[in-house]
Formats: structure tokens, sequence, C-alpha cells
């Protein structure tokens, strides 16, 4: 089956770079291999079900790898601008919220829907329950072998992303594994944007209470990582945006810590007038009731109890060094930290190909002529808000340009 282009997983990356291909070429043959029953089954999960599909603020500063400089010109060309293009040409306006972009049906699925349809209508080839397991060099381009099946091309396209999501979501690190037998370097994969587990009990006697906290990894006083936003207490430990925000120093820096400042913007003496204040006001309650209008009833109990007072007590009975020990205890909850809930839960994969080994400006092998990689498969990933997605649809439309011998 001879085809212009083979794309290898229709996720994200791989369904855009598709379309946008046979928009700008309708005559080329492409095909895209997906190992799942159905194509977009990971972006379906994304922005809690939303898909926050990109960002207004799309800088360098958000993406990380060995090598970040590698995506700048990516970013630069297929912007936010482009982006926003392409999506409303296939029927997909944005809204916003603060930076990050939605569509505005606010349904990951329709932006799955939205791109499936207009690859169909285009004339795109779509295998699904199809798993690539070899790429042959033949002749001048490639023989793609997916189980008893045999592609020849000219163009591939890898666009299997890593390991987060696991094996239900299709990210199984087959393709990583294909390129390594191929003389591929391959980065530390480590799982990023995901739940933090912690060894403190605190986080089981708030499972489920959700607050607003200036979260911060640390490895002893040194401030890995830091980042302001809603933080969610757990059975295993910690959740929440802000919380995924800062995951991906833990997997790669051992003895970390999380630090809860759950009134950042008040410091440490003001904090301790404010307590001494509301002792006055309630000298007649018992502490159960302490905090009860300014934190969260049982966050306020717990922080109590760890400053080693008896709810029963009446307020009278807190001294002057227990006002100073609450007051920490507020600006520096402390977790320590013992792992996160891995890729199976992770949104995005840290690391993945060595990107010395690409163009990029077409995201093209340096060694192997017209065998591209796009997304998360690269050892690029980016924070949470949209920076991940963006990265898939720049890198595709990079690499499409290229296949269509856009000057660069």
């Amino acid at each position: 089956m001879k085809t212009d282009v083979i794309i290898i997983g229709g996720g994200a990356a791989g369904l855009c770079a598709a379309v946008y291909l046979k928009q700008k070429s309708p005559e080329l043959t492409v095909r895209i291999l997906e190992a799942l029953p159905r194509v977009g089954k990971k972006l379906i999960t994304t922005g809690n079900g939303r898909c926050n599909i990109t960002n207004k603020n799309i800088s360098l500063d958000c993406y990380h790898g060995e090598n970040k400089e590698f995506c700048r010109y990516a970013l630069e060309k297929y912007d936010l601008t482009a982006t926003a293009r392409f999506f409303e040409n296939i029927g997909i306006p944005f809204i916003y919220e603060g930076d990050k972009a939605y569509p505005s049906s606010l349904q990951a699925g329709s932006v799955v829907d939205c791109l499936r349809f207009m690859a169909e209508e285009l004339g795109v080839i779509i295998h699904t329950d199809t798993k690539v397991t070899n790429i042959n060099v033949l002749g001048d381009g490639y023989k793609v072998v997916a189980d008893r099946l045999g592609f020849a091309t000219k163009n591939v396209i890898a666009a299997t992303g890593g390991l987060a999501g696991g094996e239900k979501l299709g990210c199984d690190g087959s393709m990583l594994e294909i390129m390594k037998k191929a003389g591929f370097n391959v980065t530390k994969l480590t799982p990023s944007i995901v739940q933090i587990k912690t060894v403190n009990d605190i986080s089981k006697q708030l499972k489920g209470i959700k607050v607003d906290a200036q979260v911060s990894l640390k490895k002893g006083d040194e401030i890995l990582r830091q980042d302001f936003g809603e933080v969610l207490f757990t059975d295993y430990g910690l959740s929440g945006p802000s919380v995924m925000q800062v995951s991906r120093a833990v997997s790669k820096c051992e003895n970390t810590a999380i630090s809860l400042d759950l009134m950042p913007n008040t410091d440490l003496q003001t904090l301790c007038g404010m307590i001494e204040n509301r002792k006055t006001i309630m000298r007649n309650r018992s502490l159960e009731e302490f905090f009860t209008g300014m934190l969260n009833k049982r966050l306020g109990q717990v922080i109590l109890k760890t400053a080693g007072l008896k709810l029963s007590d009446r307020v009278s009975a807190m001294d002057d060094t227990r006002v100073q020990k609450i007051a920490k205890i507020i600006k520096n909850m402390h977790f320590e930290v013992i792992g996160t809930t891995g890729f199976v839960n992770a949104q995005v994969t840290a690391g993945g190909l060595d990107t010395t080994q690409f163009n990029p400006k077409t995201m093209e092998s340096v060694d192997c002529k017209n065998l591209y990689c796009i997304g998360e498969i690269l050892d690029i990933d980016g924070d949470c808000g949209g920076f991940n997605l963006q990265w898939a649809w720049s890198s595709a439309m990079c690499a499409a340009d290229s296949i269509l011998g856009v000057e660069k």
C-alpha cells in the first residue's frame, strides 16, 4: 500500500498534521495508523474534559527538556495566531479564561470530533487497531510494519507520545523502543503534571478538601519550583493544578518536600496578630470552632491538633507559644514527598527522543531523511495550562510544512 505520508499515532499532533497536510495539498495520500480502537482518546481527557487547547502567553520559560531551545522556532512560527486560524477553519473557535484558551464548546470531545470529521472529509485514511511494530528502510523511503500489514511510504511522522496515561490511552512507549533499536537516543523518562504522594498522614485527615495555597517544592531550604492555586488533599497525598504544576521535579530530585503557605498574602507577624485578636474575640469558645469563618473548618481543626492542642479545650488555653506554632503551620504546612502516582496518572511525559537528533525547523531526523517526530515523543514538555497541546500543534504544522516543501 503506497502512501505519501504515514502518520504513526492518531492523537493531537498526529491528527493536526494529517489535516494540515491535506488542507494544503489535497492530492497527497495520508494515512494515520492508530493502535487503539479510536483516534484522539488521550485528547478527550485533557483540561478535565474541556480541552485547554493553548495559552495566550506561550513562552520558552514554560517548556522543559535537555535542550528546550529546540522548540523555539516551531512555537514562534506556528504561534497562537496560526493555531487559532487552523482550528477556526475546522469549526472550533476559541474562548478564553484568563490566559487559557478552550474550544467554545468547552468539550474536549468536540475537538477530537472536528479533527476526525475534517480528516475524513479531506480523505485521510485512518486505520485503527493498527499497532506499528517496526519501521524499515525501503529504497528512498520506508516500510512501516503494523501487525501483518506493510505500508510503503516516502515520509513517516511519529506522533505516538511517551508513557503518560499508560496503555489504556495507547501510551506504552513501544515507538520509543522502535526508535532506540534504530539507533536513536532517548533521554530519561519521568511522569510530569501528576499527583504527588506524601508520607504525612495530614493529607488523609483532610481527604477531599480543596484550598488555595502557595505550593513550594523544596529540597532542604532550596525552592525547586513554586506555584499558586488550588490544592486537593487526598488519601495518598496532594493533587490539584498547582501541585501538578510543580510535580516535574519530584522524579528528578530525591529527598524533596512540599510546603503549603495557606495565607501567602499575610506575613508571619501579621498572622500572629490576627490569631491573638481572634483569641480575644473567641475566648469563651472551644478550640473546635476557633478557625470557623477564617479557614476551612476541618483544616483549622487539623492545624490546631498538629500544634498540640485539644479541640475540647477553651480558646483561652492557647498560649503565645502555641500562637506562634499555629501561625508557622499555616505559613508552612510541611509534607515529605515519597514520589508521584506514576505515568498512568500523568498528563505528560518528561523526556523523550534526544532533540539534538532532529532539525528544529522541520522536526526531521538529522540522519534519516523524511523521518519526522512531533509532539510528546520528543524531549520537550510544557507546564500545565495548554502548553503541551500548543507544542503538539506547532510541531505538527512545522513537520507538515517541511513535507510540503514550504520555505523555512
